[in-house]
């Protein structure tokens, strides 16, 4: 058979007519286990047609976010072990293969997870994917060039939907001091991809104008600012504790953006303390004023 061309239906009976029920139900079952997400919910369809309507309903709920977090977490657990790249037999031949096509389906239902009423739980599970994208600019932990770009993963889309499901539902105070200490944890200057050159490149946009865009009212700015100095220093701390992660120097780069768009909208007198205290900052005062906003 020529590849690309499907069997006509006289064709297929015509191979499928010298097989036993046994053989029929294996080629069956092959195609349900390692088939698509949407071969196998057709082959449900088709085996109990009568809860067709209630797998459909089911499907347009979002995931547990229990469930979730659970595999997010043991799929990051494992590509920081390294099971992806070598022999592990925690992770099939297969699997290691497939790794892209996993990341991106954790990551959809991570995202979905935050429809749904465990929030805290769904933003959990986006959390360990966004360290994990972070950390895969400078470790190797899956058979790729630039792994965020063979993932389809858009850092800045999924922060911003989480920040946003956090606003709506723990309210705009809560939403800034999370979001503040995600961006210092988070921002990169230069995106997440590797090369930064791909269409995962070209649709993400910096944390820093993601969250400008979210602080609506000048009183946010303040929280912002306070917040902010806070979550530099722990950065610092964890730093100094570690030989992984950002330098001092690469940290300022990385939220060079962000010191500039927090100084222009802390204008006036009632801000200079919070100003002053930041330009005093070790890790912040080479670029807090220098670089403007839109770079």
């Amino acid at each position: 058979m020529t590849a690309g061309r499907r069997l006509s239906r006289d064709e297929f009976h015509a191979k499928v007519s010298g097989f036993d029920r046994a053989d029929l139900v294996k080629i069956l079952w092959t195609l349900y286990w390692r088939g698509s997400a949407p071969v196998r919910e057709r082959i449900e369809d088709l085996l109990e047609p009568q809860a067709k309507g209630a797998r459909a309903l089911a499907r347009q709920q979002p995931p547990d976010a229990g469930q979730v977090l659970a595999r997010v977490t043991e799929f990051a657990a494992l590509a920081r072990s390294g099971a992806y790249l070598a022999g592990d037999r925690r992770v099939s031949r297969q699997e290691r293969t497939r790794w892209r096509t996993t990341f991106r389906t954790l990551a959809q239902d991570s995202i979905r997870a935050l429809s749904g009423d465990d929030v805290n739980t769904a933003v959990r599970a986006v959390s360990v994917l966004v360290d994990l994208a972070c950390e895969t600019r400078e470790y190797d932990y899956f058979r790729s060039e630039d792994p965020m770009e063979a993932a389809r993963f858009v850092v800045s889309d999924a922060v911003a939907a989480m920040w946003a499901r956090l606003r709506d539902t723990e309210g705009a105070g809560a939403m800034v001091e999370q979001a503040v200490k995600d961006l210092v944890r988070w921002e990169r200057r230069w995106g997440w991809t590797r090369r930064g050159d791909g269409r995962v490149s070209a649709q993400e946009v910096s944390l820093a104008s993601t969250l400008d865009g979210l602080l609506v009212v000048p009183d946010l700015w303040t929280l912002a600012a306070r917040t902010y100095g806070d979550a530099v220093d722990e950065a610092v701390r964890k730093r100094a504790g570690s030989r992984r992660g950002r330098s001092q120097a690469e940290l300022a780069q990385d939220l060079s953006q962000w010191n500039s768009v927090l100084v222009s909208r802390l204008s006036g007198p009632q801000h200079d303390e919070l100003v002053d205290r930041l330009s005093a900052h070790p890790a912040l005062a080479r670029t807090l004023t220098d670089v403007p906003a839109d770079t």
